[in-house]
């Protein structure tokens, strides 16, 4: 049987690799996407970040005002999520370029099957010209990893970042992985890398010879995965779930709020920015709903599937502010959000409620 051949592209610090070649006066300088910091007082977190950023130990996910102390003279954004979508659209077009299965998992992220390729030779050339066509055609680098399954591709890109090419045939994944530590393994989080470490087993050589019993005690039924991730034997190939299904926007107050017209007015831009993705997309929404966080951190959601898809702003206006009305109790805000979910591609000659106004 054919041994697969996987590839994982990830784009480098994407936004803001984005924003600096639209401003090359950034190159060199830390720069933050992501909510305002208010200096050091803002609410909200970090998108993504330059790797000069990253050197001060600022990294996604991480709250603004913490990136603000450990960097106050970066170069703060808001992201512009418009501009980011259609630079994706163009990276993945680069990719279906080439040909077979294609896997997209997030704006800036895909695998690619090129077990059609036969060799890791050909496969690694063709993950040069991948490379080149992206940077060519929109000035970005990004890093890749090829492997035989998706779990390793990955963990190949991440191996040699920013701008990367890391090629790992099967008969090297074994060695390439025994000195990674367990959080290198997809998935593995920090609660997870912990328990591990506190049993005493630090690198995945050490997942790969212990009794598959002893993990089964910490992880149950997923142990004999880890194990079998762990010994180089995973094949997973890539999981065509179809296109993506939902799109969503928060926003953080940096004050709570409890004024109703202030919320609907952020609400209605979230809306309009959602339905303008929808149609560069052209797909529709099935089910919008909402989340409310209040000034406790208690989070309410609630959502309503439409008898027909819409993208139609005065249609999902209105039902995001029916939803408002019947969640809010009106307590201070300090975070809201609206998701549509459910995406679809209608037919041409399928009709939708925005036809009948």
């Amino acid at each position: 049987m054919r041994e697969k051949i996987i590839l994982h592209l990830d784009m480098d610090s994407f936004y803001a690799s984005v924003e600096i070649r639209e401003n090359p006066a950034l190159s060199g300088l830390p720069v933050i996407i992501g909510a305002d910091p208010m200096e050091g007082k803002g609410r909200g977190v970090v998108s993504t970040c330059s790797y000069e950023a990253r050197s001060y130990g600022i990294h996604s996910g991480m709250p603004i005002s913490q990136a603000y102390h450990l960097c106050p003279q970066a170069v703060f954004l808001p992201p512009i999520m418009k501009k980011y979508v259609r630079v994706s659209e163009s990276i993945m077009q680069v990719l279906r370029d080439i040909g077979g299965e294609i896997e997209q998992v997030s704006i800036d992220e895909a695998y690619l099957n090129l077990s059609t390729d036969i060799s890791y030779e050909n496969a690694a050339e063709h993950a040069a010209k991948i490379k080149q066509k992206i940077r060519e055609s929109e000035g970005l680098t990004c890093s890749v990893g090829i492997a035989p399954s998706r779990t390793y591709a990955k963990m190949a890109s991440e191996h040699h970042k920013p701008d990367g090419l890391t090629v790992l045939p099967p008969d090297q994944v074994y060695g390439f992985l025994s000195a990674l530590p367990v959080h290198a393994i997809p998935g593995i989080g920090k609660k997870s890398a912990q328990i591990l470490i506190n049993a005493g087993i630090i690198l995945i050589g050490d997942i790969a010879r212990i009794d598959v019993q002893i993990l089964q005690e910490i992880f149950g039924s997923n142990a004999v995965r880890l194990k079998e991730i762990a010994l180089g034997t995973d094949r997973e190939g890539l999981r065509i779930s179809g296109p993506r299904r939902s799109i969503s926007r928060d926003h953080t107050f940096q004050v709570n709020i409890d004024d109703a017209t202030q919320i609907m007015k952020y609400l209605d831009q979230m809306v309009m920015s959602l339905c303008q993705e929808l149609q560069e997309r052209n797909m529709y929404s099935r089910t919008i709903g909402i989340r409310i966080r209040n000034q406790n951190f208690h989070t309410r959601t609630k959502s309503i599937t439409m008898i027909q898809p819409s993208r139609d702003f005065r249609i999902l206006q209105k039902t995001i502010n029916l939803l408002f009305s019947d969640i809010w109790t009106g307590e201070p805000v300090r975070l809201i959000g609206v998701r549509c979910s459910g995406l679809v591609r209608l037919n041409p000659v399928q009709k939708t409620l925005q036809d009948y106004f």
